[in-house]
C-alpha cells in the first residue's frame, strides 16, 4: 500500500464519514442508488431523496417493477433526469439478463445504463470488495492538486493520465474504504472553494499547496457563453385543477410532465390545447430564467382560467393536476416552482 493510500485511510478512519445512510448494509443496489443520486449533486441534498427512495423501492426488483411516472416522481427537484430514466431501465435488464443481481465484474456493471466507469468501480469495491478504482469528481480534485496536474479533468488525454494516478494509489485491500474516503477527502477537505489545506492528510505532498496554486486546480472547463432561449408556459387551470402534458421518453424533460408551451411570439390563446376552450380570465406571471447545462431558458408564465374543463386534446397525453391532491408524478424542476406558487 502506497503513502498515499495509507495517509487517506488513516485520515478517513478517524475523521471520515461513517454513517451517512448508503454506508449501512451497503449492497451493491444501495451503494448504486446512491452513486447515481449523488452525481452532480450534494450529499444534504440527496439524503432524504435517498431514504424515500429506498423506502419506496428496498430492493432492485421493486424499482424494475415501478412505472416510470413511480419513478420520475421520486426525482422530482432532484435534477438531471437522465439519471433517473436510466436507473430504471438499468434495473430491469438486472432483473431481466441477470436474475436480480448485479454482475460481480466492473466491466459488466460498466456496460449496464447510466452506469460508467467510476460508477462501475465505486459499486465494486464499496459493495463488493473489489480493487477497482473511482474518479469522480472529487477524486479529480484531490489527484489534480496532489500532482498540479495540469489541464481540463473533462479531456480524454488528461482524463486517461487520471486514470493511470487512480488505479496507482488504489489498495488491493481496504478498497471499499479508499473509495469513500477519497470521495470524503475531497468533499469535505479538498473543496472547490475554500479547501481546508491544513488540516489534510496529503498536504505535506501537495504539489499545488507547495506551488501556492491550489485554487487553480482542477483548471476549469474553456467556457462558452451560454445562449438564451424563451418559452411561454401555459398554466390552464379550472377549480383547483392545472393541465399537464407529458414529454416523450426521450429529449428534454423526458417523461416528465409540464405545462403546454408555446412560442412567446404566438398568441396565447390560440394554442392548440385551448381550441374550444371557453376562457374567463387570463393573468400574466412574472418571467424567470432556468438554466440547463448548454442554455438558459427564459420562461413566461400565463395564468389562464377556463369556464369548462378540456377531457382531451388530439394525440396529447395530458393530466389534470389536483393542487389539493397531487398525483405522483414527475414534475420538471420550473413546473414544480410553479406549481408551489399556486
Amino acid at each position: 500500500m502506497s503513502l498515499f493510500s495509507k495517509a487517506v485511510l488513516g485520515w478517513f478512519d478517524e475523521h471520515g464519514r461513517h454513517d451517512l445512510p448508503w454506508q449501512h448494509d451497503k449492497t451493491p443496489y444501495r451503494v448504486w442508488v446512491s452513486e447515481i443520486m449523488l452525481q452532480q449533486t450534494q450529499v444534504v441534498t440527496v439524503i432524504p431523496y435517498y431514504q424515500r427512495f429506498m423506502a419506496s423501492f428496498p430492493n432492485v426488483q421493486a424499482l424494475a417493477r415501478a412505472t416510470s411516472d413511480e419513478v420520475l416522481h421520486h426525482w422530482t427537484g432532484l435534477g438531471y433526469y437522465a439519471r433517473a430514466r436510466n436507473l430504471h431501465k438499468c434495473a430491469q435488464t438486472i432483473v431481466n439478463d441477470y436474475g436480480g443481481e448485479f454482475p460481480r465484474d466492473a466491466e459488466l456493471l460498466e456496460g449496464l445504463s447510466g452506469i460508467g466507469r467510476s460508477t462501475a468501480g465505486a459499486i465494486a469495491s464499496i459493495s463488493m470488495g473489489m480493487d477497482s478504482a473511482i474518479l469522480d469528481g472529487n477524486v479529480k480534485r484531490v489527484l489534480s492538486r496532489f500532482h498540479a496536474i495540469e489541464g481540463w479533468p473533462g479531456n480524454k488525454k488528461i482524463s486517461d493520465a487520471m486514470w493511470i494516478v487512480a488505479e496507482g494509489y488504489t489498495p488491493k485491500k481496504r478498497t471499499g474504504d479508499y473509495t469513500q474516503a477519497m470521495m470524503d477527502l475531497g468533499a469535505t477537505l479538498c473543496t472547490r472553494s475554500k479547501p481546508q489545506c491544513e488540516i489534510c492528510p496529503l498536504m505535506p505532498q501537495c504539489e499545488a499547496y507547495e506551488l501556492g496554486t491550489v485554487k487553480t486546480f482542477p483548471n476549469s472547463k474553456p467556457k462558452k457563453v451560454k445562449p438564451v432561449k424563451s418559452t411561454r408556459m401555459l398554466i390552464i387551470e379550472h377549480q383547483g385543477e392545472v393541465l399537464l402534458r407529458q414529454q416523450p421518453s426521450s429529449g428534454l424533460w423526458g417523461g416528465l410532465w409540464i405545462f403546454p408551451q408555446q412560442d412567446i411570439q404566438d398568441e396565447a390563446l390560440q394554442h392548440p390545447m385551448l381550441d374550444n376552450c371557453k376562457v374567463s380570465q387570463v393573468q400574466a406571471g412574472e418571467p424567470f430564467r432556468h438554466t440547463f447545462s448548454h442554455y438558459h431558458l427564459d420562461i413566461h408564465p400565463l395564468r389562464i382560467t377556463l369556464k369548462d374543463k378540456v377531457e382531451q386534446v388530439g394525440e396529447a397525453q395530458i393530466l389534470w393536476y389536483n393542487l389539493k391532491q397531487p398525483a405522483s408524478v414527475g414534475l420538471a424542476a420550473p413546473v414544480k416552482k410553479l406549481l408551489d406558487a399556486l
